[in-house]
């Protein structure tokens, strides 16, 4: 078995797989340092800067370690670029035989049972869906895993998914008729047998907060459990670990009854009276609120009568919908399963309705069409240290954005990491060669009106000096559609506009248009690679502070000011501080890459706390003048 050291040398094991593989010291020493946490069973927090090479890092340890290792990365595009292009490549390079395995929620996989439910009767199908189920149809004939990622004709919000795919709520489990042939439970199986499990965050943090209630497990035990992309796993575990209920889980839960009335229950008429009612009463509660998508304080809405009424008249409709379920139990598993839903929606609401807890967050947001409702803990610190301490096990948690003017403290005390070993590795491109950093002169205060006109100017240099090749970044979709309305007739380049499509396919008709520019909010300040000339210039709108408006920031900051520190300070700088990390990081993704950061807000040279951005941040040049900004971009070909 070759050590983990003669794998990254110039002429190890990688060299010889890889055409070109150059050496990188901070690879060799944070591949050791994983080693190091998975012998000794113990946790390690790694700041790999871009370009380290981390992917291989820790790939390389988890496939010589022995026993089983998960790996969560951030998103499911990350996941299927792990699982099907990094680690075949290191598989190869060590001539590793170790079972390999990708892992995604349920929500990801075909359920046949659904399918089949919504599939058979015309007359209960949209008509607009009836067109996706003939396609989902043909595809399930063919397909060999289930995933309905593969479903590439239809949008990712297509209205037959939740048709043909099951959550933890409505599926039957063992008592399905289709069970044996279930495409999660193939994925499961799989899991179970693999050696190394590819899963992503979401999906880790669903199964932990099973396991906590005791009811299941999705993810097998591990004997190493790998991070990537670890900044965002504190606000993703804060979801799994509260409570949550919206008014679309309320209008499915009708919907499915609607079908079984409709399919196997015809005699049960009271059963689809009383789940209409609570169908109409979710959607009576989400009339209360502003048409317009926002967050709030729903302990503070609970104080309104109006509120408090359809509260009520939802509670009983809950409740009388329980009791005549219970009439018809043993008729049908569906109905048997939806019994088991209505009890946990009815204990849901009772929790989310409960003004006088402590130490979390009562908070709701609104789509266009729902309401949802969340209750989230203020901290998770202790309950995840409880859980890494369990089972012995290693643990690493790596990102190229984890540091705070080059301090962990402030994820450590998030995640309950205190007694975790720590790494930080520089970037192995010279940036001061590579990039300018320019916070242009002269600009107006962020929130005044007149940054509108400022930053619509700044975009148009940067656009004709770079030839489109750009990046522009928000921090709100308000500023983003009002830069892209005025760009729209101000340059001749391809604007490609956050919001119009998906994601994947705005980079592709960016990879596609040389002269293109994308103009993008959060979605795009991370996990987004665009390598060489195609991206040379990011112009940033000003630092990513968290709304202020933002009710579960506001409960965390009171829960500071009531130990008596700083909310400020504690909370809101360094989640910016990391979001702008990201967001830089966008630039540079390669040693040969050139290019120009533009950060349009003055905060960064006339407030105290601007030393702590900055220190952040890779060391650029810096300047304030746009001129030589321009220059320098049209020196890149």
């Amino acid at each position: 078995m070759p050590s983990v050291s003669s794998i990254f040398t110039a002429d190890g094991l990688l060299a010889q797989a890889i055409p070109g593989f150059m050496p990188r010291a901070a690879q060799t020493d944070m591949a050791l340092a994983v080693k190091s946490a998975l012998d000794d069973q113990h946790s390690l927090i790694v700041e790999a800067g871009t370009g380290t090479g981390k992917t291989f890092a820790y790939l390389g340890p988890a496939l010589l370690a022995e026993g089983k290792a998960i790996i969560s990365t951030g998103t499911k595009n990350l996941q299927e670029q792990l699982y099907h292009r990094d680690l075949p490549v290191m598989k190869k390079a060590l001539g590793s035989r170790r079972k390999t395995a990708l892992l995604k929620g349920r929500a990801n996989y075909l359920c046949l049972h659904r399918m089949s439910q919504h599939g058979g009767n015309s007359v209960l199908v949209e008509k607009e869906v009836l067109g996706q189920l003939s396609t989902v149809r043909s595809w399930a004939e063919t397909t060999k895993t289930g995933d309905v990622g593969e479903l590439k004709t239809l949008p990712e919000d297509a209205k037959v998914l939740p048709l043909i795919t099951s959550t933890v709520d409505n599926c039957l489990g063992r008592d399905c008729p289709a069970y044996e042939d279930c495409y999660l439970v193939k994925a499961r199986r799989k899991a179970l047998e693999a050696d190394i499990i590819v899963v992503n965050h979401h999906l880790f943090f669903a199964d932990m907060a099973l396991k906590d209630t005791g009811f299941g497990e999705l993810i097998p035990e591990a004997d190493a459990i790998i991070f990537d992309e670890a900044h965002q796993i504190p606000d993703i575990a804060s979801d799994y670990f509260g409570e949550s209920l919206s008014t679309r889980q309320l209008q499915e839960l009708a919907k499915d009854i609607n079908v079984l009335y409709r399919t196997v229950l015809k005699d049960a008429d009271q059963l689809d009276k009383s789940a209409e009612k609570c169908r109409i009463a979710a959607a009576d509660l989400r009339l209360l609120f502003p048409e317009q998508p926002e967050k709030g304080n729903w302990a503070e809405a609970l104080d309104r009568q109006d509120v408090q009424t359809q509260i009520s008249r939802l509670t009983d409709g809950i409740a009388v919908l329980y009791e005549v379920i219970k009439l018809h139990l043993g008729r049908d598993k569906d109905l048997d399963n939806i019994y088991e839903r209505v009890a946990q929606t009815r204990d849901q609401l009772a929790a989310l309705c409960d003004g006088l807890q402590d130490g979390v967050s009562l908070w709701y947001e609104t789509t266009q069409r729902h309401l949802i409702l969340h209750l989230t803990p203020l901290s998770i610190a202790a309950k995840f240290r409880r859980f890494i301490n369990a089972v012995p096990r290693g643990w690493v948690f790596t990102s190229a954005t984890l540091t705070v003017d080059g301090g962990f403290t402030h994820f450590q005390k998030r995640m309950g990491l205190d007694d975790a070993r720590t790494l930080e590795l520089e970037s192995p491109f010279d940036y001061r060669e590579q990039a300018i950093l320019c916070v242009p002169r002269y600009l107006p205060e962020p929130n005044s009106f007149s940054m509108k006109d400022t930053l619509f100017e700044t975009a148009k240099r940067l656009i004709a000096a770079s030839k489109g090749r750009c990046f522009l970044l928000f921090t709100s979709h308000a500023m983003l559609r009002e830069i892209a309305k005025r760009l729209e007739f101000a340059v001749d380049n391809t604007l490609l506009v956050q919001g119009t499509t998906t994601k994947q396919a705005l980079l592709d008709a960016y990879l596609a248009d040389e002269q293109a520019v994308l103009l993008g909010t959060g979605a795009f300040w991370e996990g987004v690679d665009v390598r060489g000339n195609d991206l040379i210039c990011v112009m940033i709108d000003k630092l990513p502070f968290a709304s202020p408006d933002d009710p579960l920031l506001q409960a965390r900051m009171d829960d500071v000011k009531k130990r008596g520190a700083n909310p400020f300070a504690a909370i809101q700088i360094p989640q910016a501080v990391i979001t702008l990390k990201q967001g830089a990081g966008r630039l540079i993704r390669d040693p040969t890459d050139k290019g120009v950061l533009v950060i349009c807000d003055n905060r960064l040279v006339t407030k105290n706390y601007a030393q702590t951005f900055i220190a952040s941040l890779p060391d650029m040049k810096r300047t304030r003048s746009l001129d030589v900004v321009e220059s320098f971009l049209k020196t890149i070909d």
